[in-house]
């Protein structure tokens, strides 16, 4: 059913999808199969061409027009792009493939002999799309063995709906306001630039965490639990903190998969710095084939660096609010590079934002976005903390069945606003799909 799922978007890249489950069952199988039998060196071969194979088709996919495109004009030549369409989802099912095929390499655990079971495993149709990444080590006992309850729908149900809500309601209705900012010339006003960022801000999380949401909640109706993907992370007092809380399964699979084979924060000052710019690079080029992607990581990168070994203890002991501010400016600077199109957009851009360009700090245009958003944005603002969900919560769960009455009602009214907005809205896909 996930690949009837899969091929209803992507018909043609069915193939690859088959091939990358069938390639690395056998593979898996292999290199398990040469563990056994005592046999390292052809274990290692087989681990290698898998991690080649699997790299090389991603990078194929991905990367091959951003390589031709700098190829041409470093030397100078005129080598043919092809436009190649990116397979859905793959930057997420081969980091989910390449986790299992290590875990089974390193002895973490035992290699799966049922292919369908495997199968479901890469092609699971909730998280397939845009995650959260799921390693094979959280699910593997829940393949052949999970609880599907009436309160675990529920529940899903629950998760489901408030993912619904935060793409359908906060996230497209906000991406308008960005749309519109950032479609004119950079010589805008300071402010209508802020509030244009702001925007793209509060979109990308409600988007993005609304998918994650979706996912969990329809793999709960199923039995399965998958890993919560976001946590709050614009409520963080530091960089760090920030991406503790944000894309947690992307953070989770960098971490155990190439910072801490690389010696992780156990190595000299040196290495440590090598360690963390390795998987910033990595992280921003992993989201796509750009050089604002590669630049906004590196950006986090040296963030990341300076609060360990430069500021870091300061910033601790500023006010709880000089905290929040410090890092809310920071991740908003870190959104507008993400964003961006190219450098030169990035750098008039940022040019507005900080009045360079000399435009002015306010104008009529400023005032026409306030007037008809600052409700929207203030929404935003306060969804993006716990306050809504930690008061309703208690409200719900008071004794008494019109407690439990108005959760109903409420989550009822919800779905069905999110359906109206659906019915009276264009084609609006989640901004993650694309990477």
């Amino acid at each position: 059913m996930s690949l009837i799922f899969y091929a209803w978007g992507e018909p043609v890249y069915i193939l690859l999808m088959i091939f990358s489950i069938v390639f690395n069952y056998l593979s898996a199988r292999s290199i398990a199969y040469y563990k056994e039998e005592n046999k390292k060196k052809l274990k290692i071969i087989a681990f290698i061409f898998n991690i080649i194979i699997n790299l090389g088709l991603l990078c194929f996919f991905k990367y091959y027009g951003f390589a031709v495109e700098n190829i041409n004009g470093l030397f100078h030549t005129s080598l043919p792009i092809r436009n190649i369409a990116l397979p859905i989802g793959i930057s997420f099912y081969t980091f989910q493939t390449l986790s299992y095929v290590i875990d089974v390499y390193k002895g973490n655990i035992p290699v799966q002999k049922n292919i369908i079971s495997f199968g479901a495993y890469i092609s699971m149709f909730p998280q397939l799309i845009a995650g959260p990444i799921v390693r094979y080590v959280d699910i593997e006992t829940q393949l052949n063995n999970r609880e599907i309850s009436l309160d675990k729908i529920s529940e899903g149900v629950v998760w489901f709906i408030i993912g619904m809500a935060k793409k359908v309601l906060l996230a497209n209705n906000v991406g308008m306001l960005f749309d519109t900012i950032f479609a004119t010339s950079p010589d805008r006003a300071v402010l209508s630039t802020w509030i244009g960022i702001i925007a793209y801000t509060f979109q990308i999380y409600f988007d993005f965490s609304g998918y994650s949401d979706m996912a969990i909640g329809l793999g709960k109706m199923l039995g399965f639990e998958f890993v919560q993907n976001f946590d709050y992370p614009y409520i963080s007092r530091s960089a760090t903190e920030f991406w503790r809380r944000w894309h947690i399964s992307l953070g989770t699979w960098f971490r155990e998969y190439v910072y801490i084979p690389l010696g992780g924060n156990r190595v000299g000052p040196l290495k440590h710095i090598r360690n963390i710019m390795i998987v910033w690079l990595l992280t921003g080029f992993w989201h796509g084939a750009a050089w604002c992607f590669i630049l906004w990581g590196l950006y986090y990168g040296i963030l990341l660096l300076l609060e360990k070994y430069i500021w870091g203890k300061g910033l601790a002991k500023l006010p709880k609010f000089i905290q929040h501010l410090y890092t809310i400016i920071l991740f908003i600077i870190g959104w507008l590079i993400f964003t961006s199109t190219d450098l030169s957009s990035l750098g008039g851009n940022f040019l507005s934002m900080f009045g360079f360009t000399g435009n002015a700090f306010i104008d009529a245009s400023t005032l026409f976005y306030l007037r008809n958003n600052i409700i929207l944005l203030v929404i935003c603002g306060i969804c993006s903390t716990p306050v809504v969900t930690k008061l309703f919560t208690k409200i719900v769960s008071k004794e008494g069945i019109g407690f439990q009455i108005i959760g109903v009602v409420v989550y009822a009214a919800i779905f069905i606003l999110s359906i109206a907005y659906l019915v009276n809205a264009t084609y609006n896909p989640f901004l993650y799909f694309r990477f």
